[in-house]
């Protein structure tokens, strides 16, 4: 399944690094940037995270909350957040459900090497549950500077 522009974001149920469950269905209302990323505490997603986490009250104040999901445990994700104070939850995706619902898990290649992997996309989701952006190619270092000019939270 290829999701696009227009649909209906696919609701989900998961644990975050503090053990309590959320679901999507818990934000409508506020719009989402949900954003999945390989693995904890690698460069470039550690630069993702800290990018979204330095803006986050920025997008709180604009309605907007952050939400980060990868296929590590709910332990990996307690470690990541507290090392790098990450004020969001993160979504430990185990069993790749999720994951798989926002088709982000395919086939990817590095140093010459193909091997099936998560790829690194983020979506922008409205109050009623609609994507609204997709953000297939994402600027690890300057994320959050991408969502805002891309999606113009003013």
């Amino acid at each position: 399944m290829k999701l696009k522009i227009g649909d209906k974001a696919p609701d989900f149920k998961g644990v975050n690094q503090n053990g309590e469950t959320i679901s999507l269905s818990d934000f409508l209302g506020k719009k989402v940037i949900l954003y999945f990323y390989p693995k904890d505490n690698t460069s470039g997603c550690t630069a993702e995270a800290c990018s979204l986490r330095d803006k986050n009250a920025y997008f709180l104040s604009k309605g907007f909350v952050v939400i980060g999901v990868s296929a590590d445990s709910e332990k990996s994700h307690n470690n990541f957040a507290e090392k790098y104070q990450l004020p969001f939850n993160l979504i430990a995706d185990t069993e790749r459900k999720i994951i798989d619902d926002y088709g982000v898990w395919g086939e990817k290649k590095n140093y010459g090497k193909t091997y099936m992997g998560l790829m690194r996309t983020t979506f922008i989701i409205s109050e009623e549950g609609v994507i609204e952006r997709i953000f297939p190619k994402v600027d690890t270092k300057n994320h959050a500077e991408q969502i805002i000019e891309a999606v113009k939270i003013q």
